[in-house]
């Protein structure tokens, strides 16, 4: 299996190779790859000591990084790498953290990681949620470092539970120290399959999404904008909930409504859709606010905290099959939150509308009827908003139990 592994690897390098002729996002992370050993061996000696974070793209990054700082905390002295397999992560988050060490994982080939690793000299491993690499695991235990999963999720159709990925189990046994899991169901899995060597400790995305709340939140023009209107968010919007938005800007004259797209390139679209919409970048100043009910979120980074800003929010991904993205953002600030019903991967999803504070929907049409359903009942407004609230803010401190365990 391990020589399938190793064919794999190369297949999936030549495939980067190819589709970065096509698509320039694959070719900006084939070529920051190529700088990821020589930005390790200038900012790390043979003498340091370091704290390595694996994170495979932006939402990883955030999930892990309430542990990560806890333990900057506890070795102040050791460098501190943080590695990622997409480019979505790598290029949001270096724009803004300059005070790590950043860069590509390189591909998991056997000569090329462990050249690496060596070179990172780790004392602390950690990856959050699942994304393993056979080479890598290796290399860091050859090396002695202690190796940990976070908020790891383990489900029923993982490779790890089938014939063909049995091996893998074996290498997981042999190099991982501790694997902290988000819920019950993921020990248990783990369990299953002889992975003893793990403990819940809950979901470190509610330690993330707490540290977010209390933060500065402001955005400048969004308050003259909201007025003493409600305000209906819709984060990270793909083409479903946009049609969303389409009906409930014809329908609730009263509201004004924010569209931060998943991708920026729907910009344009969402202007020929809201041909009388804003867009952010194009607010000069709080005495040029047109006078418009749609204002479209051209830039990044900000949706976290527009989030503070709604009485409703409405989170994208849930229509199809891409995966529901982030709905504590939301959720922490205390407002309902609505999204599709395509979130396998999401079981706080499921946490929240049993708490009562979201909802979600198969259909477009029925998520629509009953966002202006809540529009027109206060109460079940001010319900959801406090369910919302309460289901966030009464989860345990995850990365607490986390770093007590590694500190033994």
């Amino acid at each position: 299996m391990k020589h399938l592994y190793n064919i794999f690897i190369f297949h999936l390098e030549l495939a980067f190779k190819t589709l970065s002729l096509f698509n320039d996002k694959i070719k900006r992370g084939l070529e920051g790859r190529k700088k990821s050993l020589e930005i390790v061996k200038a900012n790390i000696s043979k003498t340091d000591k370091t704290i390595w974070m694996h994170a495979a793209s932006l939402g990883e990054y955030e999930q892990g990084l309430p542990v990560l700082e806890k333990l900057k905390e506890k070795y102040p002295k050791h460098k501190v790498l943080v590695t990622f397999f997409s480019p979505s992560g790598y290029e949001n988050v270096v724009k803004k953290n300059k005070e790590d060490i950043l860069c590509y994982l390189p591909f998991d080939k056997k000569s090329t990681i462990s050249e690496f690793v060596k070179a990172v000299n780790p004392e602390i491993f950690f990856t959050v949620k699942y994304d393993f690499w056979y080479h890598l695991l290796d290399e860091l235990k050859k090396q002695n470092a202690k190796i940990y999963v976070i908020s790891a999720l383990f489900y029923d159709k993982q490779v790890y539970f089938k014939p063909q990925g049995r091996w893998f189990v074996n290498e997981l046994k042999k190099n991982v120290d501790w694997i902290f899991h988000q819920n019950e169901k993921s020990l248990s899995l783990a369990l299953k399959v002889g992975l003893s060597k793990g403990s819940v400790s809950g979901d470190t995305r509610f330690d993330r999404v707490k540290q977010i709340k209390n933060r500065d939140n402001f955005v400048e023009y969004i308050s003259e904008f909201k007025g003493n209107n409600q305000l209906i968010v819709f984060g990270s919007s793909w083409e479903a909930e946009e049609r969303i938005a389409k009906i409930l800007s014809e329908k609730l004259k009263n509201f004004k409504i924010i569209i931060a797209p998943h991708d920026l390139k729907r910009v344009q679209n969402l202007k020929q859709i809201f041909p009388k919409a804003i867009l952010y970048s194009e607010l000069k100043s709080i005495y040029q606010l047109p006078n418009t009910n749609i204002l479209i979120i051209d830039s990044i980074g900000l949706l976290s905290k527009l989030y503070s800003y709604a009485d409703i929010a409405i989170v994208g991904g849930g229509f199809h099959d891409k995966g529901l993205h982030n709905i504590l953002e939301a959720a922490t600030f205390g407002i309902p939150v609505i999204f599709g019903n395509q979130y396998k991967k999401n079981p706080e999803a499921d946490e929240l509308i049993a708490q009562n504070g979201g909802k979600s929907f198969a259909k477009e049409e029925l998520a629509s009827d009953f966002v202006l359903e809540l529009t027109q009942n206060s109460n079940l407004l001010k319900e959801m908003s406090q369910n919302a609230e309460d289901f966030v803010h009464n989860q345990p401190n995850s990365s607490e139990i986390i770093l007590k365990k590694i500190l033994e």
